[in-house]
């Protein structure tokens, strides 16, 4: 187990620094492509694109990975990353925001590299809490990067947004470089590099219940990335929040998803359980995203940051819930497949949800709340319908 340690903490700080750079630029995003003229529409696009291109090139990475080593592959990707930065902070045109951010997409696409880097090195009891330091980089990089980014934005410029990631960047490659090892010794010359993920989906749409947890994680995950690309927005064009305030409320969010994930959703699981936990998280993310752009300026707080809340629950209880009954209903030598599929949809809703939030933010900035409150209707009874027929099959 000592051995692991070090590899294990220098890709943990790999991925936070990486995840870092993310929460920087994210709540600065819309408000600069709105600054270039982007309309709703292409708002929801350049951020769309980000996920379009870890959807594409996450398996990708992952079979190149399994042939050449996790090390090279993750250094390349993070060199990647530096450039997509650069480009922000020379972008003067929506055209060159777009060549950012499909950039970024492309490199972040090494989560797959990452995780299975964290596979090579952990036994069978760790893997579950190792894995699990990628949630926590995640939430660690909301809550320290939007308020960077606002920071740096608000008071130096949005060039040194792009500039400070970048540099960044730069440091977390000079320290996998020096610091990370490679994980595999045996390398796999014959490994697929190119798959077609959408055939991998269509596969897992044949079957019932992995069907309905498929689609609830593609609606849930597309209401949320409504609110994520249009929130920035609609706190600075109608709250007057300047952009520090906004990467405040993010690190909220970030401490939120931390102190649930990290440590309160074992003690809930064990409370509720997996089905009843399911249902939950449907109801509060319903409740927080529908009111969230109704709440009167004056009353932010404590109302909205009590909506963000219910935000944060329904997250937390959904994601790992969903992941967790994929497992349940799939055979052992299917798993690592069908959650694959899983985040693959989840990516592609990340596509979604940002056109189609950011083109109802067009037509008026509280519909994509009100869209995005009903579709999480429709994952309820979706979620309902499975629930109920799963406990008569079992009765």
């Amino acid at each position: 187990m000592a051995k692991t340690n070090k590899p294990l903490l220098v890709l943990f700080v790999t991925i936070f620094l990486d995840l870092l750079g993310f929460g920087i630029v994210i709540p600065i995003l819309p408000i600069f492509a709105r600054e270039l003229g982007a309309s709703g529409f292409l708002i929801g696009l350049i951020a769309g694109s980000y996920s379009l291109m870890q959807f594409g090139f996450a398996t990708f990475w992952g079979g190149l990975s399994d042939r050449i080593g996790r090390r090279p592959v993750i250094l390349i990707s993070i060199g990647i990353m530096a450039v997509s930065y650069l480009f922000f902070g020379f972008a003067t045109s929506i055209g060159a925001l777009l060549v950012a951010r499909v950039l970024a997409g492309i490199g972040a696409a090494n989560l797959s590299a990452a995780q299975a880097y964290i596979s090579d090195i952990s036994t069978p009891e760790n893997r579950t809490k190792n894995f699990g330091l990628i949630g926590a980089a995640f939430g660690l990089g909301f809550i320290f990067g939007p308020p960077i980014g606002g920071f740096i934005k608000e008071h130096y410029s949005i060039e040194w947004v792009g500039y400070f990631t970048m540099l960044l960047c730069v440091g977390n490659f000079v320290l996998a470089y020096f610091a990370l090892p490679e994980s595999i010794t045996a390398k796999n010359k014959t490994a697929a590099i190119l798959t077609n993920p959408a055939r991998d989906i269509l596969l897992g749409l044949k079957r019932k219940t992995i069907r309905e947890l498929l689609t609830v994680n593609f609606i849930f995950i597309s209401a949320m990335s409504m609110m994520h690309v249009t929130a920035t927005l609609m706190w600075v064009e109608h709250y007057d929040f300047s952009e520090a305030e906004v990467g405040y409320v993010f690190a909220y969010i970030g401490f939120l998803a931390v102190l649930i994930q990290g440590g309160l959703i074992g003690w809930f699981n064990r409370k509720f359980g997996d089905y009843n936990l399911l249902i939950i998280g449907n109801i509060a993310m319903c409740i927080g995203l529908t009111f969230l752009p109704f709440v009167p300026p004056k009353w932010f707080i404590p109302l909205a940051l009590l909506l963000l809340l219910f935000i944060s629950f329904g997250n937390s209880f959904l994601t790992p819930t969903i992941n967790a009954l994929i497992s349940d209903n799939a055979a052992n030598h299917e798993k690592g497949k069908l959650l694959g599929t899983n985040q693959s949809l989840g990516s592609l809703a990340r596509v979604v949800g940002p056109i189609l939030g950011g083109t109802l933010y067009g037509i008026q900035f509280q519909i994509p709340y009100v869209v995005s409150g009903a579709i999480m209707i429709l994952s309820g009874v979706l979620s309902y319908r499975m629930i109920a027929l799963h406990r008569s099959q079992e009765g």
